[in-house]
């Protein structure tokens, strides 16, 4: 990728040898309840990629913690714990969630005593009622699906200080926000924020959702890889999750499949792949960390930010 001049760039075999002392907590049982659906993922995986990666991390939340000390101390306010964001994005179904549960994983095994938590932007879609109000349904994740200012201000809630944040909670089952229920973020010491949009600048806002994050993470494929597996998922889907009466997409498992994978290659090719190319795309060169990913989901060159 000639336009990411400032970036150092890896191949997995080069990327490995940085660091591989800390003991793996994986097993294959626990990976296979932390993989997204249909992603893949192997142990090898992990102690090539991900080792290193929370190793680094490591040492950049240490500096951070010290220079957070260091300027409270300076500016003569009291010293106090600012939580470390990571944000994960990225298309849809490129793998950003399987990323982001193995970082917390990992980072609760390995940052010992430490707060870790995560969450997705999901959650801050509006309700589909006001999508329909306002006759942005069929836009579903493009930015003025979300409401970014309650987004914006959770994130600078978190960075303060406050305790116990209620955030919404958004289900794949029902395609919707879920009334009453909530996330509890209480004070964590890191919060890995995953969603598509966790680069992106607002519409209507002068601030980037990035400048809350402290490392970010752009899960990176070729669009045609990204679209089989949409399509792969989806098939999966039809014969699990969507077989549920209460699944949103349950007509579709129970009717004709052909025409059910006509309404998903429709749904890729007027949203989902504008969506990448217009708005999630052009943000991969603000991304801390590049994960580019190849055949097979595997992981194949790092691009990691060299200013």
């Amino acid at each position: 990728m000639a336009d990411l001049i400032n970036y150092y760039s890896f191949s997995k075999d080069e990327w490995k040898k940085f660091y591989s002392d800390i003991e793996l907590p994986l097993t294959e049982h626990e990976l296979k309840h932390i993989k997204a659906f249909n992603d893949q993922i192997s142990l090898q995986d992990v102690s090539d990629i991900y080792k290193p990666l929370v190793h680094m991390i490591r040492l950049q939340k240490d500096n951070f913690s010290e220079w957070q000390t260091k300027k409270a101390r300076f500016l003569h306010k009291p010293v106090r714990n600012v939580p470390f964001i990571i944000g994960i994005s990225g298309s849809v179904a490129v793998g950003k969630s399987t990323t982001a549960r193995v970082l917390e994983d990992l980072l609760t095994n390995y940052f010992t005593g430490e707060h870790i938590q995560l969450i997705t932007t999901d959650g801050f879609l509006y309700p589909n009622a006001e999508l329909k109000k306002q006759g942005i349904l069929d836009r579903k994740g493009f930015p003025e699906s979300y409401d970014m200012k309650a987004l914006i201000n959770f994130l600078n809630s978190v960075k303060s200080g406050v305790p116990v944040i209620k955030t919404p909670v958004y289900s794949h089952q029902v395609y919707d926000i879920v009334p009453d229920q909530f996330e509890v973020i209480n004070r964590p010491d890191v919060l890995i924020v995953e969603g598509i949009n966790t680069l992106q600048l607002p519409q209507n806002q002068q601030i980037y959702i990035s400048d809350f994050t402290d490392f970010s993470i752009y899960m990176d494929a070729d669009p045609d890889l990204i679209e089989k597996w949409y399509l792969e998922r989806f098939g999966k889907l039809m014969d699990t999750a969507f077989l549920d009466p209460d699944n949103y997409y349950h007509k579709y498992a129970i009717g004709d499949r052909n025409q059910a994978f006509d309404m998903a290659k429709d749904v890729w090719q007027r949203v989902d792949m504008p969506n990448l190319n217009e708005n999630i795309l052009p943000t991969r060169s603000r991304a801390d960390m590049i994960m580019h990913k190849t055949v097979g989901h595997l992981i194949d060159r790092l691009y990691l930010r060299k200013y």
